[in-house]
């Protein structure tokens, strides 16, 4: 990475569709979401956003979707596992630039809520 990290150190944003109202999973970058979970956390079904509607609800295009500022209100979710990695680096509106901060700050940047949101790995599905 262009600013020395680990990839478990990016704070990536995914946007997720609750109907019309936008989802924001930050998440870890080493970490997938599970939308299944998701859906569980807010109470109703969600599905992946494609790059037009992303770029409508934030205001920002695909791999550059900072936490904050979007165009719509939304709904925040940040991975509980962030909360063990500092510093983490988080998209700034374009895909060639990060900010650099915490699990501390998102929550209070975002307002956003704690919440497990990772995808358990394939052989703990299976078996």
């Amino acid at each position: 990475m262009a600013v020395g990290c680990t990839v478990a150190q990016i704070a990536k944003s995914i946007l997720l569709r609750a109907g019309e109202r936008p989802v924001l999973v930050i998440a870890s970058g080493v970490n997938r979401v599970d939308p299944a979970k998701v859906a569980a956390l807010i109470g109703q079904p969600v599905e992946r956003a494609d790059g037009r509607w992303v770029r409508e609800a934030t205001g920002f295009a695909i791999g550059g979707v900072a936490p904050v500022a979007h165009n719509e209100r939304t709904i925040v979710l940040i991975d509980r596992d962030i909360a063990a990695i500092e510093p983490v680096y988080a998209a700034a509106g374009s895909p060639n630039a990060v900010f650099r901060t915490s699990y501390a700050e998102l929550l209070r940047l975002t307002g956003g809520t704690p919440a497990d949101v990772r995808e358990e790995e394939a052989e703990a599905r299976t078996g």
